[in-house]
């Protein structure tokens, strides 16, 4: 059994190894994004914490909406956009935004020419579901805790 530590710098967490759980063409478009999950360093179960890093150019992820997940960020550094159904928000650090199960897409976007530090905070209910308006592309959260993803018409990437 791995020991869990009792607290540590959140830029020490190990990041992703996989950069991204999207299938081609979707996951080369995450390039440059960080992903440190912090929540899983602890074995925390019912909720999720990354600290992302997002260089200039990268986005955090496709614009998405949650069917049973709800969603929060905080800004930490930098500007990123907020990109939502509604438009278009520059956040900055001190900034949140909340996202609730079945409410608006969303994603963010780093346009400026320094890095974006976020912390993202989501739960993990099972059973969600992940619908991307501007891609063909759904996400189910199956009962092992992965992600399947098929093409809008249902059929396998």
């Amino acid at each position: 059994m791995t020991r869990k530590p009792a607290a540590l710098l959140a830029e020490d967490a190990p990041a992703r190894i996989k950069p991204s759980n999207y299938p081609e063409p979707f996951a080369s478009l995450m390039a440059g994004r960080v992903k440190r999950p912090l929540g899983d360093v602890f074995g925390l179960i019912n909720f999720g914490v990354n600290l992302t890093r997002l260089p200039p150019g990268a986005v955090s992820a496709l614009h998405h909406q949650h069917s049973r997940q709800d969603e929060f960020v905080y800004i930490l550094e930098g500007t990123p956009t907020l990109i939502t159904d509604a438009g278009e928000t520059e956040l900055s650090p001190g900034m949140v935004a909340g996202f609730p199960a079945l409410g608006t897409a969303h994603h963010l976007e780093n346009r400026s020419t320094v890095d974006c530090v976020i912390l993202e905070i989501g739960d993990r209910t099972s059973g969600d579901a992940v619908s991307y308006p501007v891609d063909d592309l759904q996400a189910v959260l199956g009962p092992d805790g992965t992600w399947r993803f098929t093409h809008k018409d249902g059929n396998p990437y």
